[in-house]
């Protein structure tokens, strides 16, 4: 089975091709022939500094594909079903022709995507969910009201953030962005306000009367934290992504401020009590999707997946420049 990855972590030259075995379903895995695949900056994280779990590891993890086959003690999905999911970081990633995934982090594809448009979409979903509803604690779909300040919010998670908000809560949602690009992409993906976070984040809220209650700071939180933690309301709740050095948690006491980080990988890595949740809400996405309620963020589809285009999209993701995500056909497509 041909799949790309490294044996030692470092720059992307280290990406390679190899062939490895064909994959064997456990009880509650799928096999699923990786029709697509989208590119994520967890991937440059640890092909960069990451020692290989695997003699060859692979990376990828974000796919959409076709059931090849299942374990004995699969319920949720059949040999022919479309699926799209973001996998396990403990398990060898999707950049292969045939991968395998528990089907408790999987969801059914949705109908009105093609396979590139559907991989750009698990892990940041999964991510903006989680942030939203576990983090963030927002209440309940449809119901919660307030302010939502995402930061960063023309990435891949900050674009997901967005539309899931904007389409379960009746929020007010004001995202950052610094270039004329970012900042009309994020207002196409449904934030009602958009400001500049090379600027002061606290006067320009100020300038729109608004005070969140809720941050979601999905980069350069070790930056922006000052800023947070003085335009955020008593009481209010924020979520991190990124991997800042240091934060000076001590300010937040006055405001009794709760703070903590999402991980999408949490319950896969640790098998959790609730890891079908994964299952649930990336169904309850397609659906979204299906109906129109949240479109798909892939802006560059990068043709067939190869390990020239994979070590660019990888440079390209350093640069901390992407908008949306970058898509692959996958290696399984034509088989």
């Amino acid at each position: 089975m041909r799949a790309i990855g490294y044996r030692q972590p470092g720059s992307p030259e280290v990406l390679e091709e190899f062939e490895l075995p064909e994959p064997t379903p456990g009880p509650r895995d799928l096999l699923v022939s990786v029709h697509a695949v989208s590119v994520n900056p967890v991937d440059t994280k640890i092909r960069a500094a990451r020692p290989a779990a695997f003699e060859r590891h692979v990376l990828g993890y974000d796919a959409a594909g076709i059931v090849e086959a299942v374990g004995a003690e699969v319920v949720n999905f059949s040999v022919g079903d479309r699926v799209f999911y973001a996998g396990d970081i403990t398990r060898q990633g999707t950049n292969c022709e045939r991968h395998l995934v528990d089907e408790r982090i999987v969801g059914p594809m949705p109908t009105a995507l093609s396979f590139e448009e559907a991989a750009a979409l698990p892990l940041t979903v999964i991510t903006a969910w989680e942030l939203l509803f576990d983090s963030l604690g927002v209440s309940s779909a449809g119901e919660s009201e307030g302010v939502l300040l995402i930061t960063g919010a023309a990435g891949g998670v900050g674009s997901a953030l967005v539309q899931i908000a904007r389409a379960l809560t009746h929020m007010t949602v004001v995202g950052t962005a610094s270039r004329p690009e970012t900042k009309d992409w994020a207002k196409s993906m449904g934030a009602h306000h958009v400001i500049d976070h090379h600027a002061s984040i606290v006067a320009q809220l100020k300038d729109l009367s608004l005070v969140p209650s809720f941050v979601a700071s999905l980069t350069a939180s070790d930056q922006h934290m000052p800023s947070i933690v003085d335009v955020i309301a008593p009481r209010g709740r924020i979520a991190l992504i990124d991997d800042p050095k240091a934060i000076d948690i001590l300010s937040m006491k006055p405001k009794s401020l709760a703070l903590c980080w999402e991980f999408m990988f949490a319950r896969p890595m640790f098998d959790t009590h609730d890891m079908a949740s994964q299952h649930q809400l990336l169904s309850t996405v397609s659906q979204l999707v299906d109906s129109g309620a949240v479109k798909s963020t892939a802006t560059q589809f990068a043709g067939a997946l190869t390990v020239e285009g994979l070590q660019m999209a990888h440079l390209q993701q350093e640069t901390g420049r992407v908008i949306g995500k970058t898509v692959f056909k996958g290696l399984g497509a034509n088989n």
